[in-house]
């Protein structure tokens, strides 16, 4: 494999440079000297951003942007061989990196390195992380798969040798990554048209897990019934976290104050620390928070800084984010996209203040959707009213085996009131209609639902 030396900077060119974690590494590189170039299938601002560093980013792609003074390419995983610029790298002998890969490179550079990696809840935990780091002073490198306002975006480029990622299995890409300490949130079924099943999925994590090193440390959520398997035979640290109270760090005592935020009592070896006043609701967010308050144990963090960064730490972009009100309508937005995640920001709606809920769901990828069809139905059965608009492809294509309106009719034959729309402006004019004072709207999904509540906002 190819090595990059961070001493010698030379020319790296991006295929898909305008994604969130591909813009990221580039921006980590153009401040190290390093020449970049890329392309992209359309304009962004994140691109603009870019472009404004001294980026070269081409808007479209094709073999005549692979010019000979390239010396290393990097692609992601939605970029296949029959993409005119991979075949142009392969033909010129161009070395290339996946973008894992690159991102393993970049991590090796730093002491204190932190791959935060689950099936829900890495941008969470990695963004409450940056914060506690910042509140430290410890001047850290961040790469974020979602946007904190803290740092203007998505990435931060520090001098010392701490550095925070997110880790994410598709494709066993973390397998690509050494660092220090890693943490595994949870591990559940998703992206099964990579993963076979769910005991695939767990070696998967297993493997990452054996790339610490013995001086390192796994914090791991020790409430999974995979626990076992994934820790098995294992060289380094293993630290648990979890809401039971057999975990190192549990908590107890469970409030929520009056905007559903969550608030508990640390218990770290069963002695009672201190109280965690969170900025966010969700019991699923105390999880978070605690793998990332035993992860600033271990780098020597004092606990007043991680507090701190906990109380500041508002959520990062689309993970239950108050976009704000329309009348007297409560509009939030979700990244939600597994039937899991659902359930978790069901229950953070349910104990935010509100009269009706609802829920404008865009599911993600057709094989997600028919492999986890039914837990999908019953996770969105527990809103008031459930709104469905057409699957994201996002890398897919329509196997023509499963359609949103499905979805609408399962979820109605369970009790719910659910509804299928086949545009965005349909749904815009049905909820304008159909709101009603002191509801709260969330739009869901991992792809553009988004628009629906800024549209409606803009009105």
């Amino acid at each position: 494999m190819y090595q990059i030396n961070f001493n010698k900077p030379i020319h790296v060119h991006f295929i898909g440079i305008g994604g969130i974690s591909m813009s990221g590494l580039a921006e980590i590189l153009l401040k190290e000297n390093f020449k970049i170039s890329g392309s992209d299938a359309k304009s962004s601002d994140i691109i603009d951003n870019l472009i404004a560093m001294g980026a070269i980013i081409n808007i479209g792609q094709c073999a005549e942007n692979i010019s000979d003074d390239i010396d290393l390419v990097v692609y992601t995983a939605a970029i296949h061989e029959d993409n005119d610029e991979f075949a142009a790298c392969r033909a010129k002998n161009i070395p290339m990196l996946t973008r894992a890969q690159l991102l393993g490179q970049i991590m090796n550079n730093y002491k204190y390195s932190v791959a935060v990696s689950g099936t829900h809840g890495k941008t969470t935990t990695t963004s409450m992380l940056s914060q506690i780091f910042i509140e430290a002073d410890t001047d850290p490198t961040i790469s974020i798969g979602g946007i904190l306002d803290s740092i203007g975006g998505n990435i931060r480029v520090g001098k010392s040798e701490f550095f925070v990622t997110e880790a994410c299995e598709y494709t066993n890409s973390f397998h690509a990554f050494y660092p220090y300490i890693s943490i595994i949130l949870n591990v559940d079924a998703d992206h099964l048209d990579f993963f076979s099943g769910i005991e695939e999925i767990i070696e998967s994590f297993h493997t990452f897990a054996t790339n610490l090193p013995e001086n390192g440390t796994l914090i791991v959520n020790g409430d999974m019934d995979c626990l076992p398997l994934v820790t098995r035979d294992l060289s380094c640290g293993i630290l648990t976290f979890g809401l039971q109270d057999t975990n190192k760090y549990y908590p107890a005592d469970i409030e929520t104050d009056e905007k559903g935020h969550m608030i508990y009592t640390l218990i770290v070896n069963g002695v009672k620390q201190e109280r965690v006043h969170l900025n966010i609701g969700g019991t699923h967010n105390i999880s978070n928070s605690l793998a990332a308050i035993a992860a600033a144990d271990l780098l020597g963090i004092e606990r007043e800084y991680t507090l701190a960064g906990l109380a500041c730490f508002g959520g990062a972009h689309r993970r239950f984010e108050r976009k704000g009100t329309l009348g007297n309508v409560t509009v939030i937005d979700d990244y939600a996209h597994h039937p899991t995640e659902i359930k978790a920001t069901l229950t953070t709606a349910l104990h935010t203040p509100h009269n009706e809920l609802w829920v404008v769901f865009q599911p993600h990828t057709y094989t997600r959707t028919k492999a986890l069809f039914e837990d999908f139905a019953e996770a969105l059965k527990g809103f008031d009213h459930v709104i469905l608009v057409d699957i994201y492809a996002a890398r897919e294509a329509d196997t023509g085996l499963v359609h949103a309106k499905d979805l609408a009719a399962r979820i109605k034959s369970l009790g719910t009131d659910a509804r299928y729309f086949s545009s965005f402006e349909a749904v815009e004019n049905y909820l304008l209609l159909n709101c009603k004072k002191n509801d709260l709207l969330i739009t869901m999904g991992a792809g553009d639902v988004y628009l629906i509540g800024e549209e409606l906002l803009g009105k």
